[in-house]
């Protein structure tokens, strides 16, 4: 069961999908992006939350935390908490997914509405489909707020998820837990300290709503995949390709 599959830009989903893939847009999504990326810039404040994630320039005073810069997500370095990242053709960053013991943690970060939260649409979305498709799903307040506890129906047996979300400054944040954090919040927590201490940095670029923000590899990776790339070992072609600078992983796909 794939519970984010790609679909076309805009605010409402169409067919039960929950988030965006490429940059097209029509008319309308052109004009909604436009209203929110004109709000972004005014003087408004964006309603106060209480601990991460955290939009950069929201991070508190004092805070020495060690990340991983992949552009408009900046993760912390916690012990015991591999990073890890596919890589597109073009050398961008994508499906970033934390693995700590038997329990891994997807993040991603969307765009979204100055003011209005997006959470609320996603989860009445996500309940919608998981129930179509033959799962059991209820909501549960978790370290960050209301959560989704879901069991769905795949080809190798029931599998249990966690979903949660958290409303920034023109931003979103989603995090699929799963293994047995998804069932059992304690064997999270590592990945929870990863969570709360995100960071988040929008551009200025007018997006629609739920488009992800783009990622990069950082400049090490990035360069040893291209060096792996460019001298191919024999019988090598059409092998993933794996970078590891101590901090994160990423493949090529």
């Amino acid at each position: 069961m794939n519970l984010f599959r790609r679909r076309r830009p805009g605010r409402h989903a169409e067919d039960g999908d929950i988030f965006t893939e490429t940059a097209a847009t029509d008319g309308d999504d052109d004009e909604e992006a436009l209203e929110e990326y004109v709000g972004g810039l005014s003087g408004d404040e964006a309603p106060e939350r209480e601990g991460g994630p955290y939009d950069v320039s929201e991070v508190p005073d004092g805070d020495d935390l060690e990340r991983l810069d992949l552009g408009s997500l900046k993760i912390p370095r916690v012990d015991g908490v591999e990073i890890r990242m596919q890589a597109t053709p073009e050398g961008d960053a994508s499906d970033v997914v934390l693995v700590s013991g038997d329990s891994a943690l997807q993040v991603g970060a969307f765009a979204a509405p100055r003011t209005d939260g997006i959470w609320q649409e996603i989860r009445d979305e996500l309940k919608t489909s998981i129930v179509a498709e033959g799962g059991t799903v209820e909501e549960g307040r978790g370290r960050f707020g209301v959560e989704l506890r879901a069991r769905v129906r795949t080809p190798n047996g029931p599998k249990d998820l966690r979903f949660v979300g958290v409303d920034g400054p023109r931003w979103f944040v989603r995090g699929l837990y799963q293994g047995r954090a998804a069932t059992d919040a304690a064997a999270g927590t590592a990945l929870d300290e990863c969570l709360d201490g995100l960071v988040v940095e929008r551009d200025k670029d007018a997006r629609p709503v739920r488009e992800p923000l783009p990622l990069r590899l950082p400049q090490q990776l990035a360069e040893q995949l291209a060096a792996q790339q460019a001298e191919p070992q024999a019988g090598d072609e059409g092998r993933d390709h794996t970078a590891d600078d101590g901090r994160g992983s990423v493949r090529r796909r």
